[in-house]
């Protein structure tokens, strides 16, 4: 019997997952720690081999949740979670081959850099030379050539999340976890590690599941990003789709900066519909499955208003009074009340002849329908 269980790990070790296959799978996996409040509720979700993809999504949203489920360290209250296509409910967090990075770290301090790395290579019982060899890969793909003998207390904060994402990696598994990696790194050093770790994963042609709250990183590092919120996942797509395309109103409000206008839908026209916002009709892109009457969110990014276009630019324009002007560097955010709102904003680029204004002025600012999104309604009180 011993024999027989050798033979099967074996073979399972030559499986070869296609490039565009799902690797890891989520099936109707939810997770309540009181038997009534779900933090995860309900995840499909399927993650391909060799995709950095990102679980985005403010505090308590379930995120991390999933990543402790996948890792192991948490139990699904129900569905089922496979890689490769099985399920790994029955694997203990050792045995199910991922690599870990977490936020503080967790290197022993009593431990050089090289120890640390050798440790979970010793634990897998891999010979002293084959471990010499991969501790000094590690820290090759990580920038910390010749740190073998040094402390980890002697390293800067940048270096020691250097020698976690190498200790992580050392074991060469295909599949890594990251929950909240760089969040205890100022911004500088936060900004330099995140082209570090897509550089190495797209090096590795690893599969990377990431962890954070932070939408910029989560832009720069993902293949797709997969919004989280109160537990169900609200859309995943990759970054310019989340941005460009989002489907649904907290999904707007979460990435990027968005004006957001309440109203009505009065009347639809294919893919396109007329709403009333206070006694004005905007002309939007039906993304909401909604009919006549119901109440809507639109939504338009603030670098798809124009400012002063030709009269009969736009679909929608309207007059709207400049509150507010801040400079940039690249662009200029103007603050204009408009349609009921004193908070709409239009970004401007800073071009010479952009057209300069003040505090004060009247203007008259525009936009097409199909950067106008018709979205789901939510109050304001509902809102993260």
């Amino acid at each position: 019997m011993r024999y027989r269980r050798r033979r099967q790990r074996e073979t399972a070790k030559e499986v070869v997952v296609p490039d565009d296959a799902t690797y890891v799978e989520f099936e109707g996996v939810s997770k309540t720690y009181d038997g009534v409040t779900p933090v995860v509720d309900g995840l499909d979700l399927q993650v391909h081999k060799g995709e950095f993809l990102t679980l985005l999504g403010p505090s308590g949203s379930g995120k991390t949740t999933c990543l402790m489920m996948l890792a192991g360290f948490e139990a699904p209250t129900a569905g089922a979670i496979r890689i490769r296509g099985r399920p790994i409910g029955d694997l203990p967090p050792r045995k199910r081959g991922i690599g870990m990075v977490f936020q503080n770290y967790a290197l022993f301090p009593h431990l050089t850099v090289g120890q640390n790395l050798s440790f979970p290579l010793e634990v897998r019982r891999v010979d002293p030379e084959d471990t010499r060899k991969r501790v000094a890969r590690a820290l090759g793909l990580v920038r910390l050539e010749g740190y073998e003998n040094r402390k980890t207390t002697q390293l800067s904060g940048g270096q020691q999340q250097r020698v976690a994402i190498a200790r992580a990696l050392v074991f060469e598994p295909d599949l890594v976890l990251m929950d909240e990696p760089l969040g205890a790194l100022d911004r500088r050093l936060r900004e330099e590690m995140q082209y570090e770790i897509r550089r190495i994963q797209r090096t590795l042609g690893i599969t990377c599941i990431y962890v954070t709250h932070d939408q910029q990183e989560a832009m720069v590092l993902s293949d797709r990003v997969a919004v989280f919120h109160d537990g169900r996942l609200q859309q995943i797509a990759t970054p310019e789709g989340l941005y460009e395309e989002p489907m649904r109103n907290f999904v707007a409000r979460f990435i990027g900066e968005n004006n957001r206008l309440s109203g009505r839908i009065e009347n639809i026209d294919g893919a396109v519909c007329d709403v009333r916002v206070g006694d004005t009709v905007i002309r939007a892109l039906r993304v909401v499955p909604g009919e006549v009457g119901d109440l809507t969110t639109l939504s338009i990014r603030p670098e798809r208003v124009g400012l002063a276009p030709e009269p009969g630019l736009f679909a929608n324009e309207f007059e709207a009074r400049v509150e507010d002007l801040t400079f940039l560097g690249d662009h200029l955010r103007v603050v204009v009340s408009v349609l009921g709102a004193d908070d709409f904003i239009v970004k401007i680029p800073n071009v010479v002849g952009h057209g300069a204004v003040i505090p004060g002025d009247r203007v008259r600012i525009g936009w097409t329908p199909t950067d106008c999104r018709a979205l789901d309604h939510k109050p304001e009180s509902t809102e993260p």
